[in-house]
């Protein structure tokens, strides 16, 4: 058949389902989802003709050398815009043979027709392909037979006309024009390359040493001064004398999403609108907007940089491993992916870079414990003890366990002041006014960028109910705010299924803490056989320890992906109504739990564990056994081989999973389309088909924020973590990059200004992080005892090792022996031990009061929008008002009939 649009005529094959393709007369669109102008746009006249207003034809440019012929109709001219896929198996003749004579038995029992789903499909995909013909889409077929299928690939090319309506309707903005007499006198208001900078950059060069970060990226996206793009002022954006190349693909893109998004298939009132409920009934298998070529480089090195494809150049200069120490191309991926993909990647290398400065101290205060821990007095002491101190069985004697010298325990305590000495309080001061410096900072080049992407005003307009909620909401009302009748589900059921959602999430929670409870059973009766070992003893709590962080990793895993699919249907069960309402309560559901699911075990050693054993004689149990005390070394030497084994073993689970994952997706995705190709080369769409569906950057970004509770929340107790998160994402950013160019289907390019609620989360956990570090050196960590020691009885710390060992009531024990608290030899609690308790709460005061002032001070000197940035978003708001000052006075060149449209 023959599909003629603005005398350009390309051939499909098939039929049947492309009957809707015709050009038949214009038929009643329903306006759900849309403004009357867009409404206006599919049943008008507007588009009948791809003219000028002065009546010039549009011309097709010839293509760029670095343009895929693959991503172009088959006449080299239209650019494909978008790819709709649908498969339909092939019947074999046994099951032909089996439908005819089903169908034979229904006619001679007399039987009513069944439902023919198959029927219905067919019939919403002509309806939505005739209604995309409506809005002015170009739609070409490819149909690739397979032995098994056929799929059938709709190529579909958005036109000047639907461009230009859209462009002005979803507010897209465009380069201005600079005539001569008008700003003139302002210098960068034409376009020139972008100057990006950042601060390494301008001190390397300040201080004349060569950058080797710095990344010569060819084809650098110009810079120009925008507005907003209106069609009665065309003359005067740049490029407009070239309709094929004005708008981007990613623009392209956009325009053509949005059309699929708001094209009806059916009935207005069943909500039977847009292409995710198409997908979502199996109609079509996939809808994805192409990739600008194939992502490797050509053979032999014939083409310039200069004439490589974006993918090739996002794929040569920030994908691969070869530029792990380069600066990201921010952008080139915002103009291949969009803003909120670009956005991801800003903040991630933002992110990275403020590492950096915290792993260097980290590791300082680690390499000052390794220096100073010759000239630890009391590890001298305990080393040099040899029998002096006997301690009491760790745990009971009738089970085995004997007495034993706290010199057996030399090398844990060294190793302990290596993560417990004056340094760390410097580290947690430090990191606490790091989280709050970088969070501050971030806004700063949010903003920056939010500016220079053109999306500081950007808001997203009214959205439109999810496919889901609208394929299972139980009734239809009209928006208050676009007066259009949609789908409705009422408020109180929503709240009633929200609450029981919340149940479920506080239900699973409470099932994190019976499994934490597990592992503390599991060590303690682990510790039990190790330490009647004569062999073990002296490491049977670091090995129960570290069995036991193991076990906890395990389990973490297993559950917060049995949690993440249960959060995923409850979050459908409980309707939201729109994306963003969909996406901020599963990202709150997911969080709170991941974060329970993570830290829990962490909070437990840090803040409980060692805090209620009791005495000899006077033991706390639990289900019959002793409550499990800090290892020899300390709690403090237990949470950092607890965080080293959770976050390091997640983040090596997670890089394993990433690399993994999508490479068995990909090969299954081939398999299932295997025999569709034949001996053939692959065309792009097809290529394109073969990649993994893109899934989002919800996953990303919460890898990311638990990280950073990592880094901060318990830095603390391990210096180390900053590093081992800046070696993380050195391999994250890459492994992302190369996902998104090479193993996944290109996304929409969605526009965002910021990374929305995940800002909200981090300053959570920044703020958490304050009081958590104030707690955790007040009572987990040896520096308070030690200083008041110092400071009452003994300024060069003799003695404090048995100062700090308690003896065993008369009658507890067979033999006198001490244990590790301050007590007297009755068991009460000394002086020393108040006067250590009221220090200790004195220091989380003073310590949580004095970061919070230093970090409202530094949000208060830090604006959020850098003073030059304003002052030129003033300028350029006053130069735009000027440039098109005569807008309103002048009549649009054409106007576009108000039609009355007929709903269904």
């Amino acid at each position: 058949m023959s599909l003629m649009r603005n005398g350009h005529a390309s051939t499909s094959r098939g039929g049947g389902d492309e009957a809707g393709l015709t050009n038949n007369p214009a038929i009643a669109m329903d306006n759900y989802g849309a403004t009357d102008e867009t409404t206006t746009l599919a049943n008008s006249d507007y588009l009948d003709g791809d003219e000028e207003e002065e009546g010039t034809p549009i011309e097709f440019s010839v293509r760029r050398s670095n343009d895929d012929p693959g991503t172009f109709f088959n006449d080299g001219k239209r650019k494909i815009d978008f790819v709709i896929v649908h498969e339909e198996e092939k019947l074999t003749e046994k099951q032909k043979q089996k439908k005819a004579r089903e169908e034979q038995e229904r006619i001679e029992k007399n039987l009513p027709a069944e439902e023919d789903e198959e029927a219905q499909q067919v019939m919403w995909r002509n309806k939505f392909l005739e209604n995309l013909r409506r809005y002015g889409v170009e739609i070409e077929l490819d149909i690739a037979e397979g032995d098994k299928k056929t799929i059938t690939y709709y190529k579909l090319h958005a036109p000047w006309s639907v461009l230009e309506f859209f462009a002005e309707e979803l507010n897209f903005r465009a380069p201005l024009q600079i005539y001569s007499g008008l700003a003139s006198d302002v210098p960068g208001l034409d376009a020139h390359t972008n100057p990006s900078s950042n601060w390494s950059a301008r001190m390397l060069k300040k201080l004349h040493i060569p950058n080797i970060m710095a990344n010569n990226v060819p084809n650098k996206p110009l810079d120009f001064f925008t507005c907003s793009f209106k069609r009665s002022k065309i003359r005067k954006f740049l490029g407009s004398d070239n309709k094929d190349t004005f708008f981007t693909n990613t623009e392209r893109t956009r325009v053509v999403n949005e059309i699929l998004q708001s094209c009806t298939y059916g009935k207005r009132r069943r909500a039977e609108i847009g292409i995710d409920r198409l997908l979502e009934e199996d109609v079509f298998q996939a809808a994805y907007p192409l990739h600008d070529g194939t992502e490797e480089m050509p053979k032999g090195n014939l083409v310039s940089k200069e004439d490589l494809n974006k993918r090739q150049i996002l794929n040569k200069y920030w994908a691969r491993w070869g530029c792990w120490y380069k600066y990201q191309p921010l952008d080139h991926i915002r103009e291949y992916f969009g803003e909120k993909i670009g956005i991801y990647f800003a903040w991630l290398g933002f992110y990275t870079g403020w590492l950096l400065p915290a792993s260097v101290v980290g590791v300082l205060v680690f390499l000052y414990g390794i220096i100073t821990v010759s000239f630890n007095v009391p590890a001298k002491e305990l080393c040099d003890s040899g029998d002096e101190f006997k301690m009491c069985p760790l745990c009971d004697e009738e089970i085995g366990c004997t007495y034993w010298n706290l010199s057996s325990t030399c090398m844990q305590a060294e190793i302990a002041y290596l993560f417990d000495h004056p340094g760390t309080l410097f580290f947690a001061i430090f990191m606490s006014f790091w989280a709050v410096s970088f969070l501050e900072y971030w806004k700063r080049k949010q903003a920056s960028l939010a500016h220079h992407w053109d999306v500081m005003d950007f808001e997203e307009e009214e959205e439109r109910p999810r496919p889901e909620f609208a394929a299972k909401a139980p009734m239809m009302e009209e928006n208050p705010i676009t007066g259009i009748m949609e789908p409705y589900f009422p408020e109180d059921e929503r709240k009633k299924r929200w609450l029981t959602g919340v149940g479920v999430l506080c239900g699973m929670v409470v099932l994190v803490l019976i499994f934490m409870v597990g592992v503390i059973m599991y060590r303690v009766l682990i510790d039990i056989p190790l330490s009647q070992n004569a062999l073990l003893r002296n490491e049977s709590q670091s090995i129960a320890s570290m069995s036991s962080a193991v076990v906890n990793l395990v389990l973490i895993m297993v559950l917060g992906q049995v949690y993440q699919t249960l959060a995923g249907i409850l979050n459908d069960w409980e309707m939201h109504r729109t994306q963003t309402e969909y996406e901020d309560n599963l990202t709150f559901k997911v969080f709170v739990f991941q974060f329970m699911n993570f830290f829990s075990s962490i909070f437990y050693i840090a803040f409980f564990k060692g805090k209620f054993v009791g005495y000899p004689g006077n033991y706390s149990t639990i289900f019959g056994l002793r409550n499990e005390a800090c290892s020899n070394g300390g709690c403090l030497v237990e949470l950092a081989q607890q965080l080293l084994v959770i976050m390091v073993g997640k983040q090596i689970i997670n890089n394993c999973q990433e690399v993994a994952i999508p490479k068995l997706k990909q090969c299954w995705l081939r398999y299932k389309l295997r025999g569709s190709l034949g001996d053939r080369e692959c065309k792009r769409w097809e290529a394109d088909y073969q990649l993994v569906p893109n899934e989002g950057l919800f996953e990303e970004y919460l890898e990311m924020v638990i990280q950073f509770g990592f880094i901060t929340v318990f830095v603390a107790a391990f210096p180390l973590a900053p590093l081992f998160a800046l070696l993380n994402n050195w391999i994250e950013i890459r492994l992302d990059g190369s996902k998104y160019v090479s193993e996944v289907r290109r996304s929409v390019a969605d526009r965002a200004q910021d990374i929305g609620i995940w800002y909200d989360i981090l300053e959570f956990i920044a703020n958490l992080a304050v009081m958590s570090n104030a707690f955790l050196i007040a009572f987990t960590s040896e520096l308070l005892p030690r200083l008041m020691y110092q400071y009452q009885y003994s300024s060069d710390m003799h003695g404090y090792i048995n100062f700090t060992l308690a003896h065993a009531p008369n009658g507890s024990t067979n033999e006198p022996c001490r244990y590790k608290d301050f007590r007297d030899p009755e068991g009460n609690h000394t002086i020393f031990y108040y006067q250590l308790l009221a220090v200790k709460l004195a220091f989380v005061i003073i310590f949580e009061h004095f970061v919070f002032g230093i970090g409202r001070f530094i949000d208060f000197a830090v604006p959020d929008i850098p003073e030059s940035l304003e002052i030129k978003i003033k300028r350029e708001a006053y130069l735009a008002k000027q440039a098109l000052q005569e807008i309103q006075a002048d009549s649009p060149l054409k106007t576009t009939p108000n039609l009355t449209v007929q709903a269904d």
